[in-house]
């Protein structure tokens, strides 16, 4: 990992040359996506089965696309009881985290009787994109699907790659266990083109959520209007703060969990010790060679992994604000003395225990998290993404007439005559 040391020249100056670029922003691979998307758009399965052949090496039909209950009965026959019971647990917990979210409706009556307030409505279908190509994602499912069906929605449709036509039966039984309506075994920019548009044999959903690659991401961005979407996701991250009380092999193994997710991924770590940051360095290097996918973690590691070395806490704080990383690490002796200062992160974990790899699987907050900096503005999934809140007003004869003046005058002031005359024709009735 490369160690860049902060503790020289003007801070502020040299955090400002961190920021990073948007992972998604990648014009050729938009033009190509928009041509699969706008194939799939005209054409449905057509297209559809004819790009799953050219990249998951899958033949597929109107008839096979869709994961039959053939399929999901020897899927869990295949699956241990032991990884079952774990799956059970980890959505028992994503269950009872999303329904303490739940919000309420409110009315309330203001000083002229006037009835204001908002309801609270499930959309109705949902996408949910789970990757499938470099790994197996069942935790994924759980993460995205539980908290739709948390929030109330009636129909959670699921496409997944399979490569060469395998399914991996885990992702399976987690789909079916969360209450999934359907899963189609289709991946890519044209699974979400299928969503947002509909084709012969996969329904048109209302919004799509879940991460995917590249690809996925600009498919998404380029569907959003047709459907709404929960994020355009860009490569895994993690940033560690410590202050060198953590053991390092335990900060090295949270910088290699993020690494081996994808060649891509960003695994970044904040110490005021060079000579702590050096022993992290060491450790990833002992504990990369006994990885299986340390082809993997070695290239995100040699080309995003990153030792940053700062004079003071307050500087890693600064430096994470700046990044504002998908997972978060602090790793200091009063984690909750430095949270009230953290600005921006997709997901805060407190103290050297809280490894990220909890909030992956079991914790229950979903791990699908702003990445590439979006944390300065949008908020993990949950089940607010699932949820609509239209306003109710009902308005009441004493206020009508106090407030109708003011109406008029606005709806002239904008030069829009017939809403002065709607309010004026009840004034005068």
């Amino acid at each position: 990992m490369k160690i860049i040391d902060l503790r020289k020249g003007v801070f502020e100056r040299r955090l400002r040359g961190l920021s990073r670029e948007v992972s998604f922003s990648h014009p050729r691979a938009e033009s190509y996506v928009r041509k699969i998307v706008e194939a799939v758009r005209k054409d449905g399965d057509k297209a559809l089965f004819r790009y799953t052949k050219k990249f998951d090496k899958a033949e597929l039909t109107s008839k096979t696309v869709k994961v039959s209950n053939n399929e999901i009965e020897t899927a869990e026959a295949q699956v241990s009881e032991e990884i079952k019971s774990s799956l059970a647990i980890a959505a028992e917990r994503i269950k009872d985290f999303h329904e303490k979210k739940i919000p309420q409706e409110h009315t309330f009556t203001d000083s002229l009787g006037n009835e204001l307030g908002w309801i609270i409505r499930p959309i109705e279908r949902v996408g949910v994109y789970v990757p499938g190509g470099k790994a197996a994602y069942p935790s994924t499912v759980l993460m995205t699907v539980i908290p739709a069906k948390v929030a109330g929605v009636e129909e959670v449709f699921l496409v997944t790659p399979c490569p060469n036509g395998y399914i991996n039966p885990v992702v399976l039984v987690a789909a079916y266990m969360a209450g999934v309506s359907a899963v189609y075994k289709v991946g890519g920019a044209q699974a979400v083109a299928a969503l947002a548009f509909g084709t012969e044999s996969i329904p048109k959903v209302d919004k799509i959520v879940g991460p995917g690659n590249i690809y996925v991401a600009i498919a998404k961005k380029l569907v959003f209007g047709a459907v709404d979407i929960d994020m355009i996701a860009g490569p895994s991250e993690i940033l560690v703060i410590s202050d060198g009380s953590a053991p390092p092999a335990w900060l090295a193994s949270d910088l290699l969990a993020q690494a081996e997710h994808d060649e891509m991924a960003v695994p970044m770590l904040v110490t005021n010790s060079l000579e702590f940051g050096k022993k992290v360095r060491e450790e990833v290097t002992k504990r990369l060679k006994k990885l299986q996918r340390r082809k993997i973690a070695k290239e995100a590691i040699r080309n995003q992994g990153r030792i940053f070395i700062v004079n003071t806490l307050d500087n890693a704080v600064s430096l994470a604000n700046t990044v504002a990383p998908e997972h978060l690490e602090l790793c200091v002796q009063n984690p909750k003395a430095v949270l009230p200062r953290i600005k921006h992160a997709g997901a805060i974990f407190l103290g050297p225990l809280s490894t990220e790899a909890f909030g992956d699987y079991i914790a229950g907050p979903s791990h699908v998290l702003p990445t590439s900096g979006a944390a300065r503005f949008s908020s993990p999934l949950s089940v607010y993404e699932f949820l609509r809140m239209p306003s109710v007003v009902s308005v009441s004869q004493g206020g009508f007439k106090e407030l109708g003046d003011s109406v008029i005058n606005l709806a002239y002031s904008e030069g829009l005559e017939a809403h002065a005359l709607s309010v004026k024709v009840r004034l005068e009735g």
